[in-house]
């Protein structure tokens, strides 16, 4: 009992040899000269000769350390069966690794660029009810980080399982990345997880091989991590799996993609809990794939990641630029303008338009852009970025090639369900990774002795940008595209199955880009012209997928309604007209619309111009229509 109550090594282990009968003490001694078994490591024959208990543990504590000697002792103990004893051990060992794990996880994101540690904006999270709830995605009242894992909010006793769901951008990521830091730090779940691991969906497929045991040892960075010890209480574990929409799509099946890697495989064992059944779970994913892991879960506990509040949306703004002026400006520009101020609710749109910003201002050009969508943001961000369409110099990459090389590597990504791609596959797409940073991020991955590079879009969003662009700058303008047509159809083929499911991001882009205005500033942006057929099958496009826009919940909702409501207020204003809106009616609103629109933020323009003939005989026809407005892109 003494021995499992102690945490100290040495003290630790003198009473372990000290449990030893006479002839297990002497079978010890005969095992630790064999260094085969030992790994290298072990006394001489005639070093061992003699030595009582106690001199023993100061011999191999003063050779090998303390933690050193108990791992020894342990792995002797293990070949003579004595595993009672190995247990009392063993926490010894595990305790001390918890430390070298929580120091590579602290050493790890220290040394990343844009790591956590740095800086963090607090988001907004919401528990809402399962998709499968007969009122999906109610809310259930705001919750924090901390109590993510309260038992008493669990839908069940029992394992915990937490899906973290959001539209890309969100946030989801650097908040589970936010989570293994602060738990590594010791300031949350200190007393709840013994380990905290974090999983990237995305990455997870260069794992040579796809055990548990090799997941494990991948997490821990360390080829000798003890992860027997670990696996022993798996209700001390906690794995946070982030991006599972990155493991499949929902038409997977039409991809031209290998079926799932092993460790895919492993993961979805995991999700089952085939294995370590009583192991925490905390799932990140976008909505599209939610049906899909609906049906692997166990009475799960859905929270919605909301983005930023207000507050924390100036808070970044101003924390983005390390110039004070050049902050302010930033910010008053992104105030005066409705999308813009909504679209920064957004984390990762909010990181788009600061990038934008600060690289117009670095580049002492004014910004003349006035984003009214989405795509219209992506543009202004690519257009900025992309090199100097007057470079005349032949071995530098130009604006055009550059372009055609990001969308095409982009659709082949999605089309094979890639997000890391080799320095090979750039070469092949005429890109060149290191120039690109404004598009691409450098992954380096050790293997075997050799360090691989690997690169990625800098957001999943840029990934599916470049693949709806991939569509309108083919050398082959012939059609629109085999896999949007298949969409479409797809889509229009079985209405009931897509009223429950999203769009994909890269189709929404799509239909934003559809529309008459989009396209040609489009064109105007990127200095090329849209074939004629092109255009037509846009159009088509358009036509085909109105029909469904009512039963489709769309990829963002950048509360850009919210920006309509303010101009065609602003309108009225203008003809001298009392305008208000219900407080419950917006309320309402903000409950079950927020972040499900579009690409298409929103036509203001349109809607100024609609209001602009708004006069006092037609106010409630226009408090109507606003909130009419308002309510677009809830789910049905």
């Amino acid at each position: 009992m003494a021995l499992a109550l102690t945490s100290n090594p040495q003290e630790a282990l003198l009473l372990a040899l000290s449990d030893l009968d006479e002839n297990d003490f002497k079978i010890l001694k005969f095992h630790l000269w064999d260094r085969t078994l030992l790994g290298g490591q072990g006394l001489a024959r005639g070093e061992l000769e003699g030595l009582s208990r106690v001199d023993l543990a100061s011999r191999l504590i003063l050779r090998y350390g303390a933690q050193e000697a108990v791992k020894m002792v342990c792995k002797v103990l293990q070949v003579m069966n004595l595993l009672e004893l190995v247990d009392q051990l063993s926490h010894i060992c595990l305790n001390d690794y918890r430390e070298t794990y929580r120091e590579y996880v602290r050493c790890l994101e220290e040394r990343q660029e844009e790591g956590v540690s740095r800086t963090y904006n607090q988001l907004l999270l919401v528990a809402i009810a399962s998709p499968g709830s007969p009122e999906p995605e109610q809310e259930q009242g705001s919750v924090t980080v901390e109590a993510l894992f309260d038992p008493g909010e669990m839908p069940t006793p029992g394992p915990a399982t937490v899906v973290l769901q959001g539209p890309a951008g969100t946030g989801k990521t650097t908040l589970a990345r936010k989570i293994v830091l602060d738990w590594a730090t010791g300031t949350l779940y200190k007393d709840r997880f013994d380990y905290v691991f974090y999983v990237s969906c995305r990455e997870v497929v260069l794992l040579p091989e796809g055990t548990l045991d090799q997941l494990l040892l991948w997490c821990c960075g360390d080829s000798k991590a003890p992860v027997t010890e670990i696996r022993r209480q798996p209700e001390r574990l906690l794995f946070i799996l982030d991006g599972y929409d990155e493991l499949q799509r929902p038409f997977a099946k039409r991809l031209k993609r290998p079926g799932p890697s092993p460790a895919q495989d492993t993961l979805r064992r995991l999700i089952r809990r085939e294995v370590l059944p009583t192991c925490s779970l905390l799932i990140t994913t976008r909505p599209l794939a939610l049906r899909n892991l609906q049906s692997l879960l166990r009475q799960p506990r859905h929270i919605q990641v909301r983005g930023f509040s207000e507050e924390e949306r100036e808070k970044y703004v101003q924390s983005y630029f390390t110039d004070g002026e050049q902050a302010q400006k930033a910010f008053d520009f992104i105030r005066g303008n409705d999308v813009l101020y909504q679209a920064c609710l957004v984390p990762g749109i909010c990181w788009v338009v600061c990038s934008w910003l600060k690289g117009r201002m670095e580049r002492g050009g004014e910004v003349s852009e006035t984003p009214s969508s989405g795509t219209d943001i992506f543009m202004a961000y690519v257009s900025t970025f992309l090199p100097p369409s007057d470079n005349e110099d032949p071995s530098e990459l130009t604006r055009d090639r550059v372009l055609r090389g990001l969308c095409s590597l982009a659709a082949e990504g999605i089309q094979h369900q890639r997000f890391l791609f080799e320095e090979a596959d750039l070469r092949k797409h005429s890109l060149d990774g290191p120039s690109l940073a404004a598009f691409l991020s450098s992954h380096d991955y050790q293997e075997g002795l050799d360090i691989k590079k690997f690169y990625s879009f800098r957001h999943i969003s840029f990934q599916e940008f470049f693949h709806a662009m991939s569509y309108l700058v083919k050398e082959d303008q012939s059609q629109l595209g085999e896999e949007s047509l298949r969409e479409v159809n797809r889509l229009l083929g079985d209405r009931e199955q897509a009223a429950g499911e999203e769009m994909t991001l890269s189709m929404q882009f799509l239909l934003d880009i559809s529309k008459k205005e989009s396209s040609s500033n489009l064109e105007l942006t990127f200095c090329f012209k849209i074939s004629p057929s092109i255009k037509q099958d846009l159009k088509n496009f358009k036509e085909q997928m109105s029909s469904l826009k009512h039963n489709r919940t769309w990829e963002w909702d950048f509360f850009l309604n919210e920006a309509k409501m303010k101009n065609l207020a602003n309108c009225v204003q203008m003809s001298k007209v009392a305008f208000k809106v219900e407080h419950s009616n917006e309320k309402k609103s903000h409950s079950r619309s927020s972040f499900s629109v579009t690409t298409s933020l929103s036509d203001a323009k349109k809607e100024e111009q609609k209001c602009l003939v708004v006069n006092e005989g037609n106010v409630a026809g226009t408090q109507k229509q606003a909130a009419n407005g308002k309510s677009r892109g809830k789910r049905n």
